[in-house]
C-alpha cells in the first residue's frame, strides 16, 4: 500500500511540474549552471501555416514585461523544441532578420562578428530536425568581464559567445519591439495562449 501511495504521489508531482505546449512537455523548473529557473512562458512559432518550434523562456523569477526581462542581468534560458526540419541557413536567416529588425545599425555593428560565428555554428550542424532541442543560455558570471551565451543542440554544447549584448540581441528575436511573432512574445511573457 505504501508503495502504491508513493507511486501515485510521484505521478502527481511529475504532472504538477510540467506544462504542455502543443505536443511538447516543458519543465516548470530547470537548473542552469547553479541557478534554478522558472518557466516564464512558452508558445508556438508559426510561419505561414507551419508550426516551426515551441519557444520557452526560463528566468530566475517570473516577469511579464519585455522591458523588465531585457534589463534582467541574471541567468536565463530560451529553449526551442523543433516541430519540423529546418535547414540551418534558413534558420539563421530568420534569426538575423529578426535581430536586424530590432537593432539600429549602430547597435548591430558590434555584434555582427559574433553573429557570423553563431551562424557558422549552425552551418556546421547543417539542419535542425523535428524533435531537436536548442538551448540558448545566458551565464552572467561565466566570463570575468562579461556574460556568456552558451548554445547547445540536444544537450551538446556547440558554442560559447562572450558578451551580454549578444544574448540581449538573441532575446530581442522574441521579445523586441519587432518580435518574430507578437502572440509568441505575449506567450513567452506568461500570457495564456
Amino acid at each position: 500500500m505504501k508503495k502504491l501511495i508513493a507511486i501515485l504521489l510521484l505521478c502527481l508531482s511529475t504532472q504538477a511540474f510540467a506544462t504542455k505546449v502543443g505536443d511538447v512537455n516543458l519543465d516548470e523548473q530547470i537548473r542552469v549552471a547553479s541557478s534554478d529557473l522558472l518557466l516564464n512562458g512558452a508558445g508556438i512559432r508559426k510561419k505561414m501555416l507551419f508550426k516551426v518550434y515551441v519557444a520557452a523562456l526560463y528566468l530566475g523569477e517570473k516577469k511579464n514585461s519585455a522591458e523588465v526581462v531585457l534589463k534582467d542581468t541574471g541567468v536565463k534560458r530560451v529553449e526551442l523544441h523543433m516541430l519540423r526540419r529546418v535547414d540551418a541557413t534558413e534558420f539563421m536567416d530568420a534569426f538575423i532578420t529578426a535581430i536586424k529588425a530590432n537593432h539600429t545599425p549602430d547597435e548591430f555593428v558590434p555584434i555582427m562578428g559574433r553573429l557570423i560565428r553563431f551562424a557558422h555554428t549552425f552551418s556546421i550542424v547543417g539542419e535542425v530536425n523535428k524533435g531537436d532541442v536548442i538551448t540558448i543560455d545566458y551565464l552572467p558570471n561565466a566570463d570575468k568581464k562579461n556574460g556568456v551565451t552558451v548554445v547547445k543542440i540536444n544537450d551538446k554544447e556547440r558554442d560559447r559567445i562572450v558578451g551580454a549584448d549578444f544574448y540581449l540581441s538573441m532575446l530581442k528575436i522574441w521579445l523586441g519591439e519587432k518580435p518574430v511573432q507578437d502572440s509568441l512574445k505575449n506567450e513567452m511573457l506568461g500570457a495564456a495562449s
